[in-house]
């Protein structure tokens, strides 16, 4: 127990929770403002892969750090297109798109990574982002700008679901497209724009592991986090705050088992305290996803003039 109180003492650890809930913010924000359209995106993991690897990529070829973000958007915005034209256009299998996303934009991440560098043995690196040691708050102060950027989305995407007519609209093909189209919205163009936006923020999430959490692209670096993130949305009840909660809530577990087993009294398998996260945050969404209000035209194709 004194050793968990002394981990929850230190500053570095709560600067440890923030950095892994960072992906998890931008990837779950993706994720909502698909769904919230009425679209499931299950492409999120192989999105995060290729963000992280373009926008890698852009920076190690010469280009600022913050264009390699921009590129990691774009990639993201691409792939989205591509889902939303099977399932919004051609109105095809929102879970079999989705689950081909993502091993498409896998695919080709690590096959233009073995292109790209075919004779290195060790992942060639690039100079990250450094922490915003000018910030007068502390622990914020120890961060890079994409985990600032992360937490203030939330109450962007917030605003702009809930205070914007554009949100309206967007929560409206989610719940009644016939009634969206009935007030001369079109439901195309609207859930289009909707996967494209959260996709490109999937990307985004990527580009934080390589441009901010790490400085170069290996394979599985993602490791699951893209699903983690879709999780994340149901516990989250398509609320903004509710998915911020939920990401810090999965990053302080996850933090706080690294330092278990880094803790020289551990005397539990590290196998257990990698569970913990996991299985702490499946008993969270158990608990609260049976009251949970989900989108009610989610994974429903609609085409237009039907009723």
């Amino acid at each position: 127990m004194s050793d968990i109180l002394d981990i929850l003492a230190n500053g570095a650890f709560w600067v440890a929770v923030l950095r892994i809930a960072s992906p998890l913010i931008l990837g779950t924000l993706g994720v909502l403002l698909c769904e919230r359209a009425g679209v499931l995106n299950l492409g999120i993991e192989g999105i995060m892969v290729a963000g992280a690897f373009a926008g890698w990529l852009a920076v190690y070829a010469g280009w600022p750090l913050w264009v390699g973000v921009g590129v990691a958007a774009l990639t993201g915005a691409v792939f989205g297109l591509l889902h939303a034209f099977l399932t919004v256009g051609l109105a095809l299998s929102q879970h079999v798109s989705g689950l081909g996303i993502t091993m498409l934009a896998t695919a080709l991440s690590y096959y233009g990574y073995r292109v790209s560098f075919p004779k290195v043995t060790t992942p060639p690196t690039v100079t990250p982002f450094a922490p915003m040691d000018w910030l007068p708050v502390p622990i914020l102060n120890a961060l890079t700008p994409l985990t600032l950027a992360a937490l203030l989305l939330v109450p962007l995407v917030a605003y702009a679901l809930y205070r914007t007519p554009a949100g309206l609209a967007l929560r409206m093909v989610g719940e009644n497209p016939q009634a969206a189209e009935g007030q001369g919205l079109s439901v195309a163009r609207t859930r289009t724009a909707a996967v494209v936006a959260g996709s490109a923020l999937m990307g985004v999430a990527g580009s934080f592991l390589t441009l901010s959490a790490f400085n170069a692209f290996f394979f599985n670096m993602v490791n699951g986090r893209g699903w983690i993130c879709v999780a994340l949305v149901v516990f989250a009840s398509w609320r903004p705050g509710k998915a911020l909660l939920g990401a810090l809530l999965f990053a302080f577990f996850d933090a706080l088992q690294l330092r278990l087993q880094q803790s020289g009294d551990a005397v539990l398998p590290y196998q257990l305290y990698l569970m913990l996260p996991y299985v702490l945050s499946i008993v969270a969404l158990i608990v609260v996803a049976r009251k949970a209000a989900y989108p009610q035209a989610l994974m429903k194709p609609y085409r237009k003039g039907e009723r």
